[in-house]
């Protein structure tokens, strides 16, 4: 699984260099502005993938005495750090894109333009969408993070090549510095919804319903040994997730039962959630439950 998702960062690594390469020298080239925005935020995408990739690796360490927990974090972290640099891309974009309608100018070798640009979406369409389905299968925050950056980078291609299709056939060159403000205001929103993703761990909101119902639901199928359970807290840090709860049984169902019931239960939620970290804190009940009335059945082996 680790080699899965690290080598969907190389890949993206390897791709993206290539692209920053390819759309530097076309914008050099032809002049546009849009060009050059869409290299600007490649090479905001190089440095975001290869954060992703080191958090990765990071987040792949055992538990160890400093971090009990794991290092499942630094993934939320690459997170925010990717997000915040897409969103100074956006910036530096905009600014750019003002600069040229103020000032103005020309674009020159269009038709240079619209093939690179072509080709640059093509690239990173297949590199985004093959990170997308790697992040999702091994719920990497970092890789997600890292391939909806590329995804956004398609989305300003797309638009950059429509601005230098319309340029090619109306001669409108202020119309290369207007689509790279629509380029901006894309890649800010893109941002936007990344670090409010990484953020959500950092911040532990606890896991989806569907996934706190399936917890629930693997307590209920030992109904006849449980007399109720509360307290149920969850959160995850990166792929992993954290789950720790009270369980309530019967006060004469001994030790070595209880601890058997906690083993079943931890496998039975690992089983139903990946990558998770149970914890069952084991409470007596009031001794009035009616499970208490059962409780020779509840000491023998099952």
């Amino acid at each position: 699984m680790l080699a899965t998702k690290t080598g969907a960062a190389k890949l993206a690594i390897f791709a993206v260099s290539v692209l920053i390469a390819i759309k530097i020298a076309a914008s050099i080239v032809t002049g546009s502005i849009a060009i050059r925005a869409d290299a600007v935020h490649s090479v905001i995408d190089l440095f975001g993938v290869i954060i992703g990739y080191t958090a990765i690796k990071i987040a792949s360490r055992p538990p160890d005495k400093r971090h009990p927990y794991g290092h499942g974090k630094a993934e939320n972290i690459a997170g925010v750090i990717i997000a915040a640099m897409i969103f100074i891309g956006a910036v530096i974009i905009a600014y750019q894109a003002v600069t040229r309608l103020i000032v103005g100018g020309a674009v020159e070798l269009v038709p240079l333009g619209i093939y690179v640009t072509a080709a640059a979406i093509f690239i990173n369409l297949l590199v985004s969408w093959y990170s997308l389905r790697v992040a999702r299968a091994t719920e990497s925050i970092a890789l997600e993070a890292t391939a909806r950056d590329l995804f956004a980078d398609v989305l300003s291609s797309a638009a950059v090549l429509v601005g230098l299709i319309l340029v090619q056939f109306t001669g409108i060159a202020i119309l290369d510095p207007i689509v790279a403000l629509l380029v901006s205001v894309l890649i800010g929103r893109t941002a936007f919804f990344t670090m409010r993703k990484a953020f959500g761990g950092l911040m532990d909101i606890k896991l989806p319903q569907a996934e706190e119902d399936e917890i629930v639901a693997a307590i209920k199928e030992h109904g006849d040994l449980i007399a109720g359970f509360h307290r149920i807290r969850t959160r995850k840090a990166g792929s992993q997730r954290q789950i720790d709860f009270h369980l309530v049984v019967s006060r004469n169902l001994n030790v070595e039962r209880a601890h058997q019931l906690c083993d079943e239960l931890e496998e039975e939620i690992e089983k139903r959630l990946s990558d998770a970290s149970v914890t069952i804190h084991i409470e007596p009940c009031d001794g009035n439950c009616e499970k208490c009335a059962t409780s020779p059945d509840l000491c023998q082996p099952h």
